[in-house]
């Protein structure tokens, strides 16, 4: 279907604007997928409208040699259709690098050629529109309309259906207040590349502190990056909350836990119960890779053939206050940690503050115009249902906004091609793409054991009951 001309917002003719099928915002790895598993349908008309004027994927955690925790078939396409011209390999080739690739002979792409990648898939998408801003959303006769900021002012967009994708936003905890804030010593991992200059400058004549909060990848990395290349007298702090710096689990039986069958049993659990498991799963997608806590534990080992590096490691230490400070370092913050064990204190002064503290996921604003369209559970977050709709007509649908209904697999770059599978199979009425149904081995819930000898069934079910 080729997108055609509707009224605009005011309801007035005199300013026409475009229509498509469907419209997704946020032109992310999840949307861009989408995009490029969509353009071969001819019967769907697209576009995919991004706030920023070019593409950017967490630039400011672009460090030399940092890779992706998942293979690079975990790209935009081929897990749905390896086939297509969008798929990582064929990036490699277009750009004469897929020798050097295959000779590499490593299945995790490095961060930095990972984030061409995207770019360039999103230069080739004809459906993706950078300095597109959606302000207000509204719904009037059968359609979605959309009021864009872009380069050239106001426009209006219409859909018949939305797919939601804008991502999250880096979090700062509470505790930071804004005097703390505004001495400009404190910075969010998220833009930990552009403050790394600062950080790693000399500081007058004494050593400085530098401290990084926080125990999961992009904590590991930044604390690697300090270590090696922070002067040699400057003190470095490493503190989490966490009771120890938990690895990423990385088994082949706890990796079946990315399937459709365990988004099933875990999608059809209780509100509470999915709450308790989604606690209990950070280390299946928040963990450090392994051969990460190595490196570390190597760079410890050769500065201590000096002397004991002034390194300081903190488990189980929550931050209960950060604020600006005065004594010796007149501009420091002073950071409060409270042991979770034996509930002693310990504050510290420090001069420059990572706040690894992830990210959160919040509903953008310009929803509030349709939220009598979005369906919500009754503490306020999104009922995304089984494939991926929040619309009470089912037209309205989310990308990595599901981790409270659908696990840790939402943000795994890996299942973004079968949620987009899903997404289009579902919009299209029909099979645009073969959607796996099973892949692991195991079961998960009270499953029957297939195949038994007819003696023993009974009794093993009463036990599955049970």
């Amino acid at each position: 279907m080729t997108k055609h001309t509707t009224q605009s917002a005011s309801g007035t003719s005199s300013t026409p604007a475009e229509h498509f099928d469907v419209v997704a915002i946020g032109a992310g790895p999840f949307n861009l997928g989408f995009a490029a598993l969509a353009e071969p349908l001819q019967d769907l008309s697209l576009a995919v409208l991004e706030a920023d004027d070019h593409f950017a994927w967490h630039p400011g955690m672009m460090l030399e040699g940092a890779h992706l925790q998942v293979p690079f078939m975990a790209d935009l396409v081929t897990m749905a259709d390896p086939t297509s011209r969008y798929t990582f390999l064929n990036y490699l080739k277009q750009h004469g690098r897929i020798y050097p690739f295959y000779i590499r002979e490593n299945f995790y792409a490095l961060r930095n050629e990972y984030s061409n990648y995207l770019a360039w898939a999103a230069e080739e998408l004809p459906s993706v529109r950078f300095g597109h801003r959606v302000m207000q959303a509204s719904y009037a006769n059968g359609r979605y309309l959309l009021l864009v900021l872009t380069n050239r002012g106001m426009t209006t967009i219409s859909a018949d259906r939305l797919v939601i994708g804008t991502g999250s936003q880096p979090y700062v905890p509470p505790i930071a207040n804004e005097a703390a804030q505004a001495t400009g010593r404190l910075v969010h991992s998220s833009r930990y590349v552009f403050s790394r200059p600062e950080l790693l400058s000399a500081d007058g004549e004494r050593p400085k502190v530098v401290t990084v909060l926080g125990s999961g990848q992009s904590a590991a990395e930044i604390f690697l990056d300090l270590l090696q290349h922070l002067p040699q007298e400057d003190h470095l702090v490493w503190a989490t909350r966490s009771n120890r710096f938990f690895p990423l689990e990385y088994t082949k039986l706890t990796l079946e836990m990315t399937s459709p069958e365990y988004i099933d049993h875990f999608h059809a659990l209780p509100m509470r119960r999915r709450d308790e498991l989604s606690a209990r799963h950070k280390g299946l997608y928040k963990g450090i890779n392994a051969d990460l806590i190595d490196e570390i534990h190597e760079q410890l080992y050769q500065r201590s053939l000096h002397g004991r590096p002034p390194v300081h490691l903190r488990t189980g230490c929550t931050a209960t206050a950060i604020e600006a400070g005065s004594g010796t370092a007149e501009d420091a913050l002073q950071v409060t940690l409270r042991h979770e064990d034996d509930h002693r204190q310990l504050r510290f002064g420090t001069d420059h503050l990572v706040l690894a503290t992830g990210y959160r996921t919040g509903a953008p604003d310009f929803l509030s115009g349709i939220d009598s369209r979005l369906r919500r559970l009754p503490d306020g977050r999104l009922d995304v249902d089984r494939n991926y709709a929040v619309g009470v007509h089912q037209d309205i649908f989310v990308q990595n906004a599901e981790l409270h209904t659908h696990g840790f697999t939402a943000p795994d770059l890996g299942m973004g091609a079968y949620r987009n599978s899903v997404l289009l199979n579902r919009i299209t009425g029909r099979e645009a793409y073969p959607v796996e149904q099973r892949i692991a081995f195991q079961r998960f819930g009270a499953a029957g054991l297939e195949g038994l000898p007819t003696e023993h069934r009974e009794a093993s079910n009463t036990v599955l009951k049970d």
